[in-house]
């Protein structure tokens, strides 16, 4: 959904009887009364695929269009000490300041890392060297996080009342579960210490008026390297069934459904809420790909995580196949 084709119109559903007058105020068409909404403040109707950004269901609760709710974001402070705290930076008196003998350090411990695509190897990501990009790369998805009025977390969560962390068994996983290799698990590892020291991934979350919040590549992302690990409250699938969130992601594939798990990023998240899926019902979205979601069993426990699958240029936008091998999720109006 590149800004280059922002005028694409996105493929609609077979039409179905109308069973009112009530008209789309963008496509003036009162076809697929199904994906009608109405505001409740206006009482205007929007197709769901006709709204920017796009809806993929009708939700739960009262809903506002476009004209009786604010379009834009307001824009997180970009101010040192706000941003450390809103993230909980551990270095906050010595902020993300790496040492050139650190960097010698990091370059000779990973090193190994950087071999060839045969091996597989998973690479962690490159923090930008300007401290001061990185606080607007931070205060980018702070806005994000507030706009949507989500708590940055960066780890799974367990909440009383969901499922609790000994649900959390990989072993469980329907068919098995690829175990993360003790030298990947040693690349997570840095990744998440360096996001704790405030050492961020070079990446920019945008608000796009047909996407909504997306996420841009801030500096080249080299193929196999770590993006981040897709986080947020851990339930079973089955107190989930009507839930109209927008970013459940399944953990465990469990053999019971009884036993199968979400993660559900609508109160605790990263930046992996923000990154957006291809349309896959399309050859031209299908090449938009830029990023793969791999779950891993990780010292006995399932971990998904979001790895770039190629190259990715500074400036590209991030997407993944948000059906996997599932195919339940409705992508046909992406664009």
């Amino acid at each position: 959904m590149s800004s280059s084709k922002s005028r694409k119109r996105t493929r609609a559903p077979i039409p179905s009887p109308l069973i009112d007058e009530t008209c789309c105020e963008e496509c003036g068409s009162g076809d697929y009364p199904a994906k009608l909404l109405l505001c409740d403040r206006c009482d205007r109707g929007y197709h769901l695929f006709c709204l920017r950004p796009i809806l993929l269901s009708v939700p739960r609760g009262s809903w506002f269009c476009p004209s009786c709710s604010t379009k834009k974001p307001k824009s997180f402070p970009l101010i040192q000490t706000k941003i450390i705290d809103f993230f909980q930076i551990k270095r906050s008196v010595d902020y993300p300041q790496i040492s050139s003998q650190d960097k010698r350090k990091k370059r000779k411990k990973f090193g190994s890392l950087v071999v060839s695509k045969k091996k597989r190897k998973l690479l962690p990501f490159v923090p930008c060297d300007d401290p001061k990009r990185r606080l607007e790369q931070m205060a980018s998805l702070a806005t994000a996080l507030t706009a949507t009025k989500t708590e940055f977390s960066n780890e799974l969560t367990y909440r009383p009342g969901m499922a609790p962390r000994s649900a959390n068994s990989s072993a469980l996983e329907r068919g098995g579960m690829q175990v993360m290799s003790k030298e990947d698990s040693e690349t997570l590892k840095l990744c998440k210490s360096m996001v704790e020291r405030g050492e961020w991934p070079p990446l920019m979350v945008v608000f796009d008026p047909l996407e909504g919040f997306t996420v841009e590549a801030d500096r080249f992302i080299k193929d196999l390297t770590i993006i981040t690990e897709y986080v947020g409250d851990v339930d079973f699938l089955k107190n989930r069934e009507n839930d109209d969130g927008d970013s459940i992601m399944t953990l465990i594939s469990a053999s019971d459904p009884s036993q199968t798990l979400v993660i559900c990023p609508d109160k605790r998240s990263n930046i992996a809420r923000f990154i957006n899926g291809i349309n896959n019902y399309t050859p031209e979205g299908k090449k938009k790909q830029n990023v793969k979601c791999v779950r891993y069993d990780v010292g006995g426990e399932c971990r998904v995580l979001l790895i770039a699958c190629r190259d990715i240029t500074k400036g590209e936008r991030l997407y993944y196949d948000y059906n996997g091998y599932e195919h339940e999720y409705p992508t046909e109006n992406f664009v």
